[in-house]
């Protein structure tokens, strides 16, 4: 046993590792490098490669490997031994012999085939040349590989071989430079000259549902899809509202706290734990963390929780969707803005109303949620999430913003330019005075309560000292919504900043009348986004249509947004994304989602010919056989209770028969499509059709005795 803090980052390559082990010029060197002063020179490189790699293989690494994130929603490597053959000369013999060797080329660079991951066209067969850099801002760390040996892992970017980015990482980095200009530039035009950088922070919520691996096993839909495209909801589900923060089953927990001590040793701060609301599905959540190093460790979580439940015969399933009926799993991914001192500027203070950077950096974010509400659905559309979006605690498919009655009203008064209005308590027994509540029982203390209560049909909800947004896709990687976000409102700073600047005139530091002035155009501006009620109801969809909030419906629709001129501009501009690179996402991300309609409906399609209508024939069969003898026997067949079991057979099984053949000539339709087209047609008639089918399906599982059903039951699956 060991307390966490000394267990924490034993397997990471830290700062403080490398200063022990380098010279102090050469620690000093490369820092400069790290922070952007300087590039790393060959010298600096060997020096840092030869530290990492005594301390690597001194904790039994024999390989190395480039850890990069292409555009697969997961990551890559390719790993490389240390062991090297070099031709030594001794007393004039000469001889081969093994020697452990890595080199700062080595740690600086690798070669991945850049044409067999996704690219968008950016690389055919025959240019297939590309290139993964080390990743300076996220540490090295070691992972566990077979027969107690590890593999040294280096974070990394990957680009083409004209420098494009063909991967999730570069443009994150790029997108967080954006973003730490733009509020430099604001925080220095509020006369804070001493900051020198800013980042934005992450925590990502990773929900996810764990069932026994045989069951799993005997799912063609879960192994192919990682959802169930077909079952019947079972009696009791979530609908008592028992599970959610109740004990965890003792597999499960042995599982987590497996997973947790590993991914305390790489680093990764993992702080909470729960049952989520669905029966078997769970929760883990992380401290806030720089961005690029949060979406680091996110990937961890994922690829850790895999491998720790395979070894306790469990399977983890990241679909936003695997059971209809219950809830899905989303990535709640809190995110903020702080300065290199850890400073957050979407702290309200006790009094908001006067924390005039706060109230700036909190309006420049709603205005770039308003302008690029587009933009974002398509951060957070896939085939999956789809499935998730609009009901059970996941938001809606319209894009609005959250923020809680008090920080309502401080921008309500801004803008109509008077004072805060002190409202009256809303409920009867609980007294409000400022942030306390005070609950009418001496035994009790008074709690601090936040600015904002939470609402979990918003897609973006101010919490407290951060922005949620709750609809990013639990299987997604975090990175392209951040990188979205952050370019969006990277411009809206920019744009903030250019009109105090015009405001203050000759004045070198903006006035409150100046910076009130400025805030009165830009909250009423943005004010269509914010929405407090229910982002479920009918009525919020009309109203949001009226608001001109876009309400995009499909994933081909949402992709479409990168190409619009309104939001590429932004990421263009900003220096996030090329026009080439945004091309080349939206190619990647139409691709993906056909393919993957294509999977959902060719599993479908093998499962109700070779697994369902077998099943209901053989069960017909033995109804049609009990008739014929009670016939023989003088019984009236029409009056035998198998005869309406047998009717409503026939009725459910055509039915669902001629589906299948329509789903045949749909996936024949698709297939022979050109892969944007084929999305569309996807979009348009694969989605309800499959829908459709599975929902027939359950009619037919529910009216099959379980002898002859070939598949585990939600039943099973669930608990």
């Amino acid at each position: 046993m060991a307390y966490p803090s000394e267990t924490f980052g034993e397997n990471v390559f830290s700062l403080s590792r490398l200063a022990e082990t380098l010279p102090k010029p050469v620690f000093a060197r490369f820092i400069q490098q790290v922070q952007g002063r300087t590039t790393l020179d060959k010298d600096t490189a060997d020096a840092v490669a030869h530290a990492v790699k005594v301390w690597a293989m001194n904790h039994g690494a024999t390989h190395f490997t480039h850890w990069f994130q292409p555009q697969t929603g997961t990551t890559a490597e390719k790993h490389d031994s240390f062991l090297t053959l070099r031709n030594v000369t001794t007393n004039g013999v000469e001889e081969v012999r093994p020697l452990d060797i890595f080199s700062g080329s080595q740690l600086l660079q690798s070669e991945p085939d850049a044409s067999s991951f996704p690219n968008g066209g950016m690389r055919s067969t025959f240019e297939a040349r590309g290139y993964t850099i080390w990743d300076t801002t996220s540490p090295m760390f070691l992972r566990n590989a077979a027969h107690g040996t590890q593999v040294l892992y280096i974070p990394s970017v990957f680009i083409s071989y004209n420098g494009e980015a063909l991967d999730e990482k570069t443009t994150l980095l790029r997108s967080s430079e954006a973003i730490s200009n733009a509020t430099v530039r604001l925080l220095h035009l509020l006369g804070e000259t001493h900051v020198k950088r800013a980042y934005t922070t992450l925590g990502t919520e990773q929900e996810f549902f764990l069932v026994d691996r045989q069951l799993y096993n005997l799912r063609p839909d879960l192994r192919m899809c990682g959802r169930a495209i077909f079952g019947a909801p079972p009696p009791k589900h979530q609908q008592l509202e028992d599970h959610y923060f109740g004990q965890m089953p003792s597999r499960v927990l042995a599982a987590i706290s497996e997973a947790e001590l590993e991914l305390a040793k790489l680093g990764v701060p993992i702080k909470t734990r729960h049952n989520e609301v669905a029966p078997n599905q769970f929760e883990v959540a992380p401290i806030f963390e720089e961005a690029s190093v949060a979406v680091d460790h996110n990937l961890l979580v994922m690829e850790t929780l895999h491998q720790v439940a395979h070894r306790h015969k469990l399977k983890v399933l990241f679909h936003e969707k695997p059971f209809n009926g219950v809830n899905g799993s989303g990535k709640h991914c809190n995110w903020s803005i702080s300065t290199a001192d850890g400073e957050n500027l979407l702290e309200p203070t006790a009094h908001p109303e006067e924390n005039m950077r706060f109230v700036l950096v909190l309006v420049a974010t709603l205005d770039a949620v308003h302008r690029h509400g587009g933009l974002l659905r398509a951060a957070i559309a896939s085939a999956g999430n789809e499935h998730r979006l609009g009901a059970n605690e996941a938001p809606p498919s319209i894009v609005s913003a959250f923020l809680g009655d008090q920080l309502t009203e401080v921008l309500n008064s801004i803008e109509e330019g008077r004072s805060i209005r002190v409202e009256p308590p809303k409920r009867k027994g609980i007294k409000v005075g400022g942030t306390v509540l005070d609950l009418q029982v001496r035994t009790l203390p008074t709690i601090a309560r936040d600015l904002t209560d939470r609402n979990r049909t918003s897609a973006f909800a101010f919490t407290g000292n951060k922005f949620e947004f709750r609809a990013v896709g639990s299987k997604q990687s975090p990175s392209f919504p951040m990188v979205l976000l952050n370019a969006a409102v990277a411009q809206s700073l920019n744009e903030l900043t250019d009109d105090l600047t015009k405001q203050m005139g000759s004045r070198t530091v903006p006035s409150k009348d100046d910076i009130r002035a400025v805030l009165k155009i830009w909250i009423k501006r943005s004010k269509p986004i914010r929405f407090e009620g229910n982002g479920y109801s009918q009525d919020w969809i009309a109203e949001a249509e009226a608001r001109g909030l876009p309400h995009i419906r499909t994933c081909p629709e949402a992709f479409a947004q990168l190409l619009d001129p309104s939001h590429s501009k932004a990421l263009v501009t900003q220096g996030v994304l090329t026009q080439e690179e945004l091309h080349s996402r939206y190619h990647i991300l139409m691709e993906k989602y056909c393919k993957d309609m294509l999977i959902e409906a060719n599993t479908m399609h093998a499962i109700a010919t070779q697994g369902i209508l077998p099943a209901v024939f053989a069960y017909r069969k033995e109804l049609a056989e009990s008739l014929v003898a009670q016939k023989a026997i003088g019984v009236d067949a029409a009056a035998a209770p198998e005869k309406s079991v047998l009717d409503k057979s026939s009725e459910l099984t055509v039915a669902f028969q001629k589906e299948v053949g329509v789903l045949a000539k749909t996936i024949e339709e698709i297939t022979s499509a050109e892969p944007l087209e084929g999305a569309k047609i996807a979009a348009a008639k694969l989605f309800t059709l499959l829908r459709s089918l599975g929902d027939k399906a359950n009619d037919i599982e529910n009216l099959v005795g379980d002898k002859y059903w070939p598949y585990p039951k939600f039943p099973e699956l669930l608990f």
